[in-house]
């Protein structure tokens, strides 16, 4: 299903009935990356995944979509649903996305799930290199996206799961320039979340992957213990629910119970 937010087409779908939960897929994703989640919690529950800004079917409505731009976009979908509490799951920059609308609508958050993602923001070096691949993404998309995409998954891994690594790969390459540039730019921008996670009062999980690149695996585990943060770490990469799918599955179904 699609509705219309800022001009934009934004698509939707919802399966199942009972207590609401979000699905927030991560950067270069779309809402094909919870195909296995779905049957598992619309058996009790009403499960509604969103495309964000610019990616997998939504439109795009700028060249930069801040987390809070994205935030507004399923806060559109969630009032039409006419829904008023709900648990999120957000992968990566769907995690960021999830921070965003949590800060804004704290008394509709039940639990937030943060599944390879964080609540810092972007150090120096990492707004660099978001600067520097927008400006190689012009020229080379194909290649970047191939080269980021690689990144994400232990090396293992890649192996072990090479069919789905080229599903989700081809799911990435069909991602529209305006898409990969606006989020890369609403990622670079995000404030630390860090001080609200902590003090938020509904339920947490964070799940880390071991051999994750993209988080910093050693503070997020410190973090969770120091604010009494519930988390669980995984053997693989930052892509869990493909190089972890049993233990991500379970987790998450736990999370929701």
């Amino acid at each position: 299903m699609t509705i219309t937010h800022k001009n934009a087409s934004v698509w939707y779908s919802v399966s199942g009935k009972g207590p609401a939960v979000v699905l927030l897929h991560g950067f270069l994703e779309d809402s094909t990356m919870w195909q296995d989640l779905v049957p598992l919690l619309s058996s009790k529950n009403k499960v509604i995944c969103i495309d964000l800004l610019g990616h997998g079917k939504s439109e795009s409505i700028g060249y930069v979509h801040t987390m809070e731009d994205m935030a507004d976009a399923v806060h559109t979908v969630l009032k039409h649903l006419k829904l008023r509490k709900y648990t999120f799951i957000g992968h990566s920059m769907g995690g960021y996305v999830a921070l965003a609308f949590a800060k804004q609508n704290t008394h509709n958050i039940k639990g937030l799930c943060l599944l390879n993602s964080t609540y810092s923001a972007d150090d120096d070096e990492k707004k660099q290199l978001r600067t520097r691949a927008n400006q190689m993404i012009q020229t080379n998309f194909n290649n970047m996206v191939r080269m980021s995409f690689a990144n994400l998954f232990s090396a293992e891994s890649k192996v072990k799961h090479q069919e789905a690594f080229d599903a989700a790969l081809q799911i990435a390459l069909k991602t529209s320039l305006q898409g990969y540039m606006a989020a890369q730019e609403g990622m670079k921008l995000r404030e630390d979340n860090s001080k609200f996670f902590a003090n938020a009062t509904f339920k947490k999980l964070i799940i880390i992957g071991k051999k994750d690149t993209v988080i910093d695996v050693e503070s997020t585990i410190e973090f969770s213990k120091k604010h009494v943060i519930d988390y669980q770490v995984f053997s693989e990469g930052h892509m869990s629910h493909i190089e972890n799918k049993e233990e991500f599955l379970q987790a998450i179904g736990y999370f929701i119970e």
